[in-house]
């Protein structure tokens, strides 16, 4: 390798790590951006559930087949789901565990329904993929989470 070359392949090294850098700095507004969507889609859900509660108890009857639960409790289960959790998880609070838990309230609502648009499917996927990547890489820095459990700890906050 020459000189050329090598000082070609530092700038593109150094050019690199610089994108890096900056990604990496977009980390938290990409999360909280992640839990904003996903929480207002599914908060957004609950409130229309508990604006007609009669239709409700009829669209878990008639439409949404939720396995091994009586519809009532399938209804209540699935709309407490849906306005606890993206609180939680919107705010950062719990939130691998509000994320875990809408992503099980998801995955129901795609099982539970008989037919499924395309479109409506790839919405689900997308929710599911985005909750996915909450719970395994966590709420991110701009999280209650972030700064209350190391109080709690009665450490200082990373």
């Amino acid at each position: 390798m020459n000189v050329t070359d090598s000082l070609l392949l530092q700038r593109a090294i150094g050019g690199w790590r610089l994108l890096v850098a900056a990604l990496e700095l977009l980390q938290p507004l990409a999360a909280l951006a992640a839990r904003l969507y996903v929480g207002q889609a599914f908060f957004l859900s609950g409130l229309t559930k508990i604006r007609d509660w009669d239709t409700t108890i009829a669209l878990f009857t008639d439409e949404y087949h939720v396995p091994l639960l009586p519809p009532a409790l399938a209804a209540l289960m699935g709309t407490a789901g849906e306005l606890v959790l993206p609180v939680l998880l919107v705010l950062g609070l719990g939130g691998r565990f509000a994320a875990l838990g809408l992503f099980v309230v998801n995955a129901v609502a795609v099982i539970s329904l008989q037919e499924i648009a395309p479109a409506a499917l790839q919405q689900h996927i997308f929710w599911g993929s985005l909750l996915a990547g909450i719970a395994i890489f966590g709420p991110g820095a701009w999280s209650l989470e972030r700064w209350v459990a190391p109080r709690l700890a009665g450490a200082r906050p990373v």
